[in-house]
């Protein structure tokens, strides 16, 4: 049976250069994450806030951490002090409140947009065609302690590879039309990342294949 770190060190090769891992490691232990930690993987990706201080405390601190799931706003501050990069940001008011806490720590935080391209109802994130306004309307340009710096979606959660590859084409459209300067593209999960490659994606977030279910 294959080790984390190996498992991680096999799919690197297969990403093209350019494409970073986030191995997502919630629900388990700090002892696994120390395992890849030491195989030479530094991006973590967590969505609970208590697991993640907790990892944060008792693990390497040049660990990079990314906070990948739906983020509640009275949670950024126990974050702030450390996350490297949020990738999940649904509204302008989680927006504010990441920029207050990382005014508060004397921080810049790395965000991405969350759009909502899935056939599903249950998904976090703006439409395209809100995304669209909201970037438009230059609100965001208001919030001078984080940095946007890309895109976050999930594909509809389907064995469909058409419908799974038209969703991350649709997002990586979005994302060319929105802003020249963005660089990241945070899409792709275990069971679909070869998709997610080949449609424009540069950040993978795998966890299942890496560490197995919990």
């Amino acid at each position: 049976m294959k080790s984390p770190s190996q498992i991680i060190n096999n799919i690197k090769q297969t990403l093209p250069e350019g494409v970073s891992l986030v191995a997502v490691s919630k629900y388990h232990p700090a002892s696994l994450i120390r395992e890849a930690y030491e195989g030479g993987q530094r991006i973590f990706g967590e969505s609970h806030v208590q697991e993640l201080v907790q990892k944060h405390e008792e693990l390497p601190k040049d660990i990079e951490w990314h906070f990948i799931g739906h983020l509640q706003t009275n949670k950024v501050k126990y974050i702030a002090p450390f996350i490297s990069l949020i990738h999940a940001v649904d509204s302008d008011h989680l927006l504010h409140e990441i920029d207050k806490q990382a005014r508060r720590c004397g921080r810049t935080i790395s965000v991405l947009m969350q759009v909502h391209v899935a056939q599903e109802e249950t998904k976090y994130g703006f439409s395209p065609d809100e995304l669209l306004s909201y970037m438009e309307s230059g609100a965001w340009r208001a919030y001078t302690n984080v940095n946007i710096c890309g895109l976050m979606c999930m594909a509809t959660n389907t064995s469909d590879e058409v419908r799974i590859a038209s969703d991350f084409e649709r997002a990586d459209q979005l994302f060319r039309k929105v802003n020249a300067q963005w660089k990241v593209r945070s899409w792709g999960m275990s069971h679909d990342y070869p998709i997610a490659v080949q449609h424009g994606s540069t950040m993978v977030r795998i966890g299942s294949l890496i560490f197995g279910n919990r």
